[in-house]
């Protein structure tokens, strides 16, 4: 099981938490993208996207390299792994949860079935 109350999980779940960086690690995940390219999507200053871009690697999901006088950024995806992990039995709980309902309709569905055929039959006599 994964460790809850990690540094690195917190930072994690805190970057994803903002619809601005899950788009930035999306785009970065067709290849790099300099700080200019990832901010020109969102009409923000390059200083509000340093801010996010900040958080990101902060959380360790991406990697910033200075080329020149040009930063470029590439995703890391290994501590989504922890996050997936954590999701996982989540989705594992739920999953189980719907297979249960789902067999609980189907076995409602065979007792209205009977129940219908019983009364046709009571209905031909």
């Amino acid at each position: 099981m994964v460790e809850l109350q990690t540094p690195q999980m917190n930072a994690v779940f805190h970057a994803l938490g903002d619809t601005t960086r899950r788009q930035m690690l999306h785009d970065l995940a067709s290849g790099e993208r300099t700080v200019s390219e990832l901010a020109k999507p969102f009409a923000m200053s390059l200083a509000a996207a340093s801010k996010h871009i900040r958080v990101l690697e902060g959380a360790g999901l991406l990697r910033r390299e200075v080329r020149g006088r040009t930063h470029v950024c590439r995703l890391d995806p290994g501590p989504l792994a922890g996050a997936h992990e954590w999701l996982g039995f989540y989705e594992r709980f739920w999953n189980g949860r719907l297979d249960l309902l789902e067999q609980l309709l189907r076995d409602e569905d065979v007792v209205r079935a009977k129940a219908r055929k019983s009364k046709s039959r009571k209905g031909d006599e």
